[in-house]
């Protein structure tokens, strides 16, 4: 019984000075005229990235600004790095849409009339100083897949509609070992954006692709938003599917989590009235994935599922999980340990500019995150 109490205060001053290693709060200073999108903790370099839609921030974590990137015209949204070669990727959107129209229109600029999606990557060797261009530092490679989805045209309940699945584009990137296996070489998991049509009825899963990045430098070029490459695998890996009801724009944030082994995905809540407003799901990477009918695709579609893991609300019909009022839509990162960032954006009344707070949260499997 001493051995067990003294190994369990071991643990105890462990897990505390873990945490004493992160401030509570890190704060992001005043950055312009966007929000936070995504946010990545750097392990190695001790210091967190933070995209702001056109351009990446690098602080230290007292919130001192150490670099940064600009002059992006397109959308770059969650952003993770790659453990197996220590570059940041991130998704990019170049589109017309409503987003893709308003950053030209508040830009003032005219990007290429085509539509494209990427991976950015960006040297974080190379990113060490203030006001630094994407040539400088970032290299991408197009993603075939999306605007093959967004390009489709599909029937639901008896009309022709644009866009496979609901997708928008996407959004949400992390690396993450192979589905079912724990450890082993880190593959790129990117997901898909989803229009929040309350009146479809096949938009109620999200799509996650997966890739493996290890020859992808053959495919990386500069970026000109007014002609657009098209330079990038024809197809991923491998496409997963998870029924979690409709959300608002689909997964915005993605982290892999090696301590739980689990996958953690942020949205914005939809506005169908049969489900709840979930703003977190967690995906269960434990078990495989298996094969399944998508629920409200036409035609009947059978596609490669995966799980969330049983935790926090349940839906009324029993088949999904996910926690309500729960930051992470504008950025999460796992720490270890238990310990996350978790982004809060707002904007400064007296300047009318951006501002974030990453608030350090533990997640619990019963309780959720709690600030710690």
């Amino acid at each position: 019984m001493k051995r067990l109490l003294t190994l369990t205060l071991v643990v105890l001053l462990d897990a505390a000075m873990f945490a004493q290693k992160f401030p509570a709060n890190i704060y992001s200073g005043l950055h312009g005229d966007f929000h936070v999108q995504g946010i990545a903790y750097d392990h190695q370099r001790r210091c967190v990235y933070l995209s702001v839609t056109t351009a990446l921030l690098k602080l230290d974590l007292e919130g001192n600004l150490l670099a940064s990137m600009t002059g992006l015209t397109g959308h770059m949204g969650s952003i993770g790095i790659n453990p197996d070669d220590g570059r940041l990727y991130g998704s990019l959107e170049y589109k017309h849409d409503v987003i893709g129209d308003n950053i030209s229109r508040h830009l003032g600029i005219k990007n290429d009339t085509r539509t494209g999606y990427y991976i950015a990557v960006i040297d974080l060797d190379k990113f060490t100083r203030l006001d630094m261009t994407t040539d400088e530092v970032m290299t991408t490679i197009y993603i075939k897949e999306v605007l093959d989805d967004v390009n489709a045209k599909v029937s639901n309940n008896g009309r022709e509609l644009d866009h496979r699945y609901g997708v928008a584009g996407f959004d949400g990137v992390t690396f993450a070992p192979e589905w079912g296996k724990r450890g082993g070489r880190n593959y790129l998991y990117v997901a898909y954006g989803m229009f929040g049509d309350t009146t479809r009825t096949d938009n109620d899963h999200q799509v996650l692709l997966c890739y493996d990045v290890r020859d992808w430098k053959k495919y990386e070029r500069p970026i000109d938003a007014t002609c657009l490459h098209q330079s990038g695998p024809k197809k991923p890996r491998a496409k997963y599917f998870v029924f979690t009801g409709n959300t608002n724009w689909g997964i915005q944030n993605l982290e892999y989590d090696p301590h739980t082994g689990n996958m953690f995905a942020a949205v914005y809540p939809g506005a169908k009235n049969q489900w709840p407003r979930y703003e977190m799901f967690v995906l269960d990477m434990h078990v495989k994935p298996h094969k399944a009918v998508l629920r409200g695709v036409e035609p009947r579609t059978t596609a490669t599922m995966v799980d969330l893991v049983k935790t926090g609300r349940q839906s009324a019909d029993g088949m999904v999980w996910g926690w309500e009022h729960t930051q992470g839509s504008k950025g999460i990162t796992s720490l270890g340990d238990g310990l996350f960032y978790l982004s809060e954006t707002g904007v400064d009344s007296a300047t009318g500019k951006n501002y974030a707070n990453l608030h350090l949260y533990r997640w619990d499997d019963v309780t959720g995150f709690t600030r710690e």
